[in-house]
């Protein structure tokens, strides 16, 4: 299976800050509400996840799920999860800190490719 997800260390390190201060956290890649599409931090178990998501990877020991249907548009990226300053309009646990999760993305390699499953 190819690596879909990875994290910057700026992005690794605001995780493991998170989790010192809320414990168990997951990732969403959220498909466009408020903030458009961005990946949104909970404390795990925050939001329900079902048949309709896909899990992504683990990040710091953080599952980072998106939607079946959002993945059939992005099985074909590879993600970065990274921080930059600013308040996004979201939900997502490191907003009160002034920072915001973002995904940069590139394409797969032709071998990466041939490795995705289908969702």
């Amino acid at each position: 299976m190819a690596e879909l997800v990875d994290a910057t260390e700026k992005a690794r390190q605001l995780i493991q800050q998170l989790k010192a201060k809320h414990g168990d956290l997951m990732f969403h890649q959220s498909g466009g509400c408020c903030d458009g599409s961005a990946p949104m931090c909970f404390e795990a178990g925050e939001l329900m996840i079902d048949d309709s998501d896909v899990l992504l990877a683990e990040l710091e020991g953080c599952p980072f799920y998106m939607s079946a249907f959002q993945y059939k548009y992005w099985k074909h990226s590879h993600l970065t999860l990274d921080v930059i300053p600013g308040r996004g309009a979201s939900f997502s646990l490191e907003i009160p800190l002034g920072l915001r999760f973002i995904i940069r993305s590139r394409l797969l390699t032709d071998e990466e490719a041939a490795q995705v499953k289908d969702a």
